[in-house]
C-alpha cells in the first residue's frame, strides 16, 4: 500500500481483512481443489468490495482459468448441487448444503473472459480470457475490479479500486469510452452504484455515458429493466434517477421523466414537476414499512407509482385566462402512459396493473377536504383501489410537497379524516370484499331466470346500491331487486 493512500483506505483494508479471514471453510476448500487440478481461483466482484464494506456474503462470486468444463467437473464433486444454466457466459454454480454451524454457500465460477457487443447485436459476444488481471479489467468500476486469491487470500488491485472505494468515486478500469462500448449497461451499473453505494462517478465517467448514451439501445429489454429495478430498490433511487437524467441514459430508458423537466415555464407560473417527483418518490420511501407492515420496503410498486405520476402533465398542460396552468385528466393519460412504458421494459403484467392503477387513483383524494365525502364515496374510493390501498394512502400522502405549511397541515389532517373514515367503515362492513347483499344464484333463483346478461345488470344494479347505502340484507335486498325488475319491464315475471 502506498504511503500517500488516505487512512480511511487502510481502514477498509484492515475491516476487509477481517472480513475475508472469516471466509467459508467450503470456500477455502473449493480454492484448493481448483489448486490441486492446476488451475486458479480467485473471488471477485461485488463479494470483494463489500468485505471492505463490512459486509459479509453468503453467495460468492469467483473467476478462474479453468474451462466451463473443467469448472463443472470441480464444482460436481465440491458441491452438493451444480447447475449450468450460464454456461454460455463461462459461468458454472454450485451449492453446498449447510452443515453444523456453516450456512448454505453458493458459488458462481466463471472463466476469466473478455466481451463485446457487435454493433448489429444486441448480445454480448463472449471470449474467454486466460489471466486475472485481464478479467478484472473487463469489470464495469475499480471498486468491482478487486479480487482476493484463495487459497491464498492474496488481495489483488491492478486498478486502484480500494482506493476509489475509500474515496467513493466510480471510475473504470480502462478508458470509459472502450468500456461502455465493449458493454453499454455499464452506464446503467454506474446508476445504480451511485443509488445503491452512495458514490459518485468520476468526471471522466460522466463524460463519456453523456456521449455514449444512445449506446444502451442496442441492450436487451431485459437486461435494462433489471439494472431499473435495482437501482430503484435501493437506498437512495433519487440520486441514481438524477444520473440517469443528467446524463441522457433516461431518454432511452424513462423518457417520461426527463420530460417533467419542461414543466416549468419561464414565469414560474407553477412548480417544476421533475423536482416535485423526485420529492414525492422520497417521501413514500420514508412512508414504507418493515417487514410485518402493510407496505415493507424496497416496495417497487410504491416506488414506480411515485416516478410514474404525473407524467401526464406535459401532454395536458393547458394555460389558462389570468396565467393559470392546468393539466385536467392527467391522471388518467398517465396511467395509459405508464402501462405502455413498465410494457416496453417488460416488468411483469402484475406490476404493470398495479402501477398504472395507482397513477390513474392518485388524485381521487383531491376535494376530499373541501367536503366530507359521503359514505358511499369512501365505500368506492377503497373497492376502487382494492389491494393497492395502503400504497395509495401511503402515494397520496406523498404527493403534498408544498412549501405552505398551513396548506401542508391541511391536506394532512383530511387525510387522517378519510382513514378514520375508512377504518369505521371497516369496522361496521367488510369493506375489504364489498359485494351485493345477493350473489349470482339467489338473483337467479328470486327472478327465476338463467344465467345471461340480466344476471349481470341485476348484480351491477345491486352493487350499486350496497355502495351507495351499504349492507341493506337479503331481505330489503330482495324487495329492491323485484322492484328494478318490474320497472326494467322485460323478461319473464319472478318467482313468488
Amino acid at each position: 500500500m502506498r504511503p500517500d493512500e488516505p487512512l480511511d483506505a487502510r481502514a477498509l483494508q484492515l475491516r476487509a481483512a477481517r472480513v475475508l479471514s472469516g471466509l467459508p471453510p467450503a470456500a477455502v476448500e473449493l480454492g484448493r481443489a481448483f489448486e490441486a487440478a492446476g488451475f486458479e481461483l480467485a473471488l471477485v466482484g461485488g463479494p470483494v468490495r463489500d468485505a471492505f464494506l463490512g459486509r459479509a456474503s453468503a453467495d460468492l462470486d469467483f473467476a478462474t482459468s479453468a474451462s466451463p468444463d473443467q469448472t463443472q467437473r470441480l464444482l460436481a464433486r465440491w458441491g452438493d448441487a451444480h447447475w449450468d444454466i450460464g454456461r454460455a457466459f463461462g459461468t458454472i454454480g454450485a451449492r453446498r448444503y449447510a452443515t453444523g454451524d456453516q450456512p448454505d454457500l453458493v458459488a458462481e465460477v466463471t472463466t476469466y473472459r473478455s466481451d463485446v457487443y457487435d454493433p448489429d447485436s444486441r448480445k454480448p459476444v463472449v471470449a474467454f480470457g486466460d489471466n486475472l488481471l485481464g478479467d478484472l479489467s473487463r469489470r464495469d468500476f475499480t471498486v468491482n475490479a478487486m479480487a482476493v486469491r484463495v487459497p491464498s487470500l492474496e488481495f489483488v488491485d491492478p486498478f486502484d479500486g480500494l482506493r476509489d472505494l475509500a474515496a467513493g468515486v466510480l471510475r473504470t478500469p480502462i478508458e470509459p469510452e472502450r468500456s461502455f462500448d465493449d458493454d453499454p449497461l455499464r452506464m446503467m451499473r454506474g446508476a445504480r452504484f451511485v443509488a445503491q453505494l452512495g458514490f459518485a462517478l468520476d468526471p471522466a465517467a460522466t463524460e463519456a455515458t453523456r456521449a455514449m448514451a444512445d449506446r444502451l439501445t442496442i441492450v436487451s429489454a431485459e437486461r435494462v429493466r433489471d439494472e431499473l429495478v435495482k437501482l430503484l430498490l435501493a437506498a437512495d433511487p433519487r440520486a441514481g434517477l438524477r444520473v440517469l437524467v443528467d446524463t441522457g441514459l433516461a431518454d432511452h430508458v424513462l423518457p417520461e421523466l426527463p420530460a417533467l423537466r419542461l414543466e416549468i415555464d419561464e414565469h414560474h407560473r407553477h412548480k417544476d414537476v421533475y423536482e416535485h417527483t423526485l420529492q414525492v418518490l422520497d417521501r413514500a420511501i420514508a412512508l414504507e414499512t418493515g417487514p410485518d407492515g402493510p407496505v415493507p420496503g424496497p416496495d417497487l410498486v410504491l416506488r414506480l407509482a411515485a416516478v410514474m405520476h404525473d407524467i401526464g402533465k406535459p401532454r395536458t398542460r393547458r394555460f389558462e385566462a389570468g396565467g393559470g396552468v392546468s393539466f385536467h385528466h392527467h391522471e388518467v393519460v398517465g396511467a395509459k402512459m405508464t402501462a405502455k412504458r413498465l410494457t416496453a421494459l417488460h416488468m411483469e403484467r402484475q406490476t404493470v396493473q398495479d402501477v398504472s392503477r395507482l397513477v390513474e387513483l392518485h388524485l381521487r383524494f383531491h376535494g376530499y377536504g373541501e367536503g366530507a365525502w359521503t359514505d358511499s364515496a369512501v365505500r368506492r374510493y377503497v373497492s376502487d383501489a382494492g389491494p393497492l390501498l395502503e400504497r395509495l394512502h401511503r402515494l397520496t400522502r406523498s404527493d403534498c410537497t408544498t412549501r405552505n405549511q398551513r396548506k401542508a397541515a391541511r391536506l394532512s389532517s383530511a387525510y387522517d379524516d378519510l382513514e378514520q373514515r375508512i377504518t369505521q367503515l371497516r369496522e361496521a362492513e367488510e369493506l375489504d370484499a364489498i359485494r351485493p347483499d345477493l350473489d349470482g344464484t339467489a338473483i337467479m333463483q328470486i327472478l327465476g331466470i338463467p344465467p345471461g346478461r340480466a344476471v349481470g345488470e341485476a348484480y351491477r344494479y345491486l352493487l350499486e346500491l350496497r355502495m351507495e347505502r351499504g349492507p341493506l340484507g337479503p331481505d330489503a335486498a330482495r324487495e329492491e331487486l323485484l322492484a328494478w325488475w318490474a320497472a326494467r319491464d322485460t323478461g319473464p315475471a319472478p318467482r313468488a
